[in-house]
């Protein structure tokens, strides 16, 4: 009965467009998302130290917090937005777009931008959220223009 309830507030609010408050998603449990950048399969780790719902639009989120590859260490900020969302039974799927933006210090800075794929599975038992899963598929420009990198970052 507790499931039906959860899942009907749930499918209203969506419904409705008032998107429930999952910023501390983004968080990933306080470890860093990693993932590969460039031709070469180098390696990226990102983390989000904070993230908070947009007020004004509740399927927005911002975030900040910094990307390291290699020794080169960058803080930045951006941008979650969901786009579409799909429910089964046992498993939900949320989908966005993700803009970062690093700090600008040099050629080894740029902007982080594509799409985000969120899967989660829910234990009716515990009424919790487990399995989660988050994937950012997209590509990292530097400022000045001359680097251009395909990303793939997911969390641990």
């Amino acid at each position: 009965m507790k499931k039906l309830l959860f899942l009907f507030v749930l499918i209203s609010n969506f419904f409705f467009s008032q998107m429930p408050d999952i910023s501390n998603v983004w968080l990933n449990n306080s470890k860093a998302y990693t993932g590969t950048i460039g031709d070469k399969n180098q390696e990226i780790k990102l983390k989000i130290s904070i993230s908070e719902q947009n007020k004004k639009n509740d399927q927005e989120y911002f975030v900040s917090g910094y990307t390291l590859v290699d020794k080169n260490y960058s803080k930045f900020e951006g941008t979650f937005t969901i786009t579409k969302y799909r429910d089964a039974k046992k498993k939900g799927v949320v989908f966005g777009e993700y803009e970062l933006a690093e700090e600008n210090k040099g050629k080894h800075s740029g902007i982080l931008k594509g799409r985000f794929i969120y899967t989660f599975k829910w234990n009716k038992e515990n009424e919790k959220v487990e399995a989660q899963y988050i994937e950012l598929i997209g590509d990292w420009k530097s400022y000045d223009g001359t680097l251009d990198f395909k990303t793939r970052i997911k969390n641990q």
